[in-house]
């Protein structure tokens, strides 16, 4: 993990796109998606129906590997307000068991507005926990420090002739985004405009490599 500090509160960053808050004990991440591919296979595109299972795999790896007692999910957490009730049921039976056994929170996004079924946990629109907002998408008029996603961002860039995307957060003075945890999501790239327009040019891409933060002006 990463450490480093946004707006005043002490964070770590993981390469796969989580954030760890040690002072709580707590595991944030975004876009997760759940049943994703089963929403397409209702329009009749058939996807690998996997994509639940192993989301939720990686997210109990990282709350295994650091001991996290709460869950903050950031937003769009299923693909649609429907999608828990399509778990299947070994991923069903996976997130009932991590949300009965952390202090978790469903923060709604655009995709799972009204969310139905939530497999427990709370649900919320958004949150203020020790001065920091949590919320799915970043609120350009809010000068509080700020976490969020909906973006899902990646940095992409040209190394010795080749071309490279991965995973990163975004970051300004106020404004942190981070990418999206789900198997199944794509990615907007960091320095799109729609980013841009909410972090500002000043902003950085924050990619975690093992215990080093490597940082990337957008203006570049």
């Amino acid at each position: 993990m990463a450490p480093f500090t946004f707006g005043g509160v002490e964070l770590a960053a993981v390469g796969s796109g989580a954030l760890y808050w040690p002072a709580r004990s707590a595991l944030l991440v975004a876009d997760l998606h759940l049943e994703k591919a089963s929403w397409y296979a209702r329009g009749g595109q058939m996807l690998p129906p996997y994509d639940s299972i192993a989301t939720l795999d990686e997210l109990d790896a990282l709350r295994v590997a650091t001991g996290a007692r709460e869950i903050w999910c950031l937003g769009d957490s299923f693909h649609d307000r429907h999608g828990c009730e399509r778990l299947p049921a070994d991923a069903r039976a996976r997130l009932i068991g991590l949300t009965h056994s952390t202090r978790w929170t469903w923060i709604t996004g655009n995709h799972d507005a009204g969310l139905v079924d939530h497999c427990g946990g709370d649900v919320v629109e958004e949150a203020e926990v020790d001065g920091l907002v949590l919320r799915h998408e970043a609120d350009p008029r809010d000068v509080r420090p700020e976490l969020s996603g909906h973006f899902h961002p990646k940095l992409r860039l040209t190394v010795r002739g080749r071309n490279v995307a991965r995973r990163c957060f975004v970051a300004s003075g106020t404004k942190l985004i981070l990418p999206a945890l789900g198997a199944l999501t794509g990615g907007m790239d960091a320095g799109d405009p729609a980013i841009v327009r909410i972090v500002g040019r000043a902003a950085q891409a924050l990619v975690p490599v093992d215990d080093r933060m490597l940082r990337f002006p957008l203006a570049a």
